[in-house]
């Protein structure tokens, strides 16, 4: 089958010390979809996250062999520039990560460090944009400057740092377990913000909800001991997956 394919990794080994993390990783995801990664814990799907705009490069003695190829380039080359990377191929993280200043200053940190904007209305346009695309224009618009963003509510806060990434205009999005801090309702906001998002954004989700990755995903690849056991559509993943092992965790027989 033939996608058209934003990220591609080739042969991808991964080693922390000598321990093998991630073994021969082939996978192809596709542009402007939703592609979740699924598995059970210490599997290698964080891992695997992080390769795709080189935050292991933050962990000490780790070994990376095999190729990450984003649009046509390998970004694993030395010749990479990292700050360019992590500005086009953003990431939300597990918990909420705002900082302790308001949330304008959180919104504009980004555009500061990148010197993205000069003209302070240009900025407060990009500002009001990205939290319109996220749905918190309404509720925050009046306390921008004066209510520091660890006072919003946790669902707030994750969406404020889906906003501080969107407002770079990265081409991909990367969430590492977005909504594992998060109550049912609030869960379901954030699902419904990335259905809307996946129109302009490659997204990539990795979530130890199955029913999650159900819910949100069009491709879903499932990992096992720092293997890619299978990748498909997820439809067919959870209706009929070719391999037993993917049977198994999806049935609940280990996990």
């Amino acid at each position: 089958m033939k996608i058209n394919q934003k990220i591609k990794t080739e042969n991808l080994n991964l080693y922390y010390g000598n321990f093998h993390a991630l073994k021969n990783i082939n996978i192809s995801i596709p542009s402007q979809e939703i592609t979740a990664i699924i598995g059970p814990s210490g599997c290698g799907k964080s891992t695997l996250l992080r390769c795709f705009n080189r935050m292991n490069d933050l962990i000490e003695n780790v070994k990376i062999e095999g190729r990450v190829i984003i649009e046509g380039e390998n970004i694993l080359s030395e010749n990479t520039n990292l700050i360019q990377l992590r500005r086009n191929v953003g990431m939300v993280f597990q918990r909420p990560n705002v900082f302790n200043a308001s949330i304008y200053d959180n919104l504009n940190f980004g555009i500061k460090i990148h010197r993205l904007i000069k003209e302070r209305r240009e900025v407060e346009k990009v500002i009001e944009k990205s939290l319109k695309d996220v749905g918190l224009w309404d509720e925050l618009k009046d306390n921008l400057h004066t209510k520091n963003a660890r006072a919003l509510t946790l669902e707030q806060q994750q969406r404020l740092c889906i906003a501080r990434v969107i407002i770079l205009k990265p081409n991909i999005i990367l969430l590492d377990e977005p909504c594992s801090t998060l109550d049912p309702i609030s869960t379901t906001k954030i699902e419904e913000l990335l259905q809307v998002l996946k129109k302009d954004y490659t997204i990539v989700i990795v979530t130890h909800n199955m029913q999650q990755a159900a819910r949100v995903s069009y491709w879903c690849g499932f990992m096992l001991l720092g293997e890619l056991v299978e990748f498909a559509r997820t439809k067919k993943i959870f209706t009929n997956p070719s391999d037993d092992r993917t049977e198994n965790y999806i049935t609940g027989r280990f996990g």
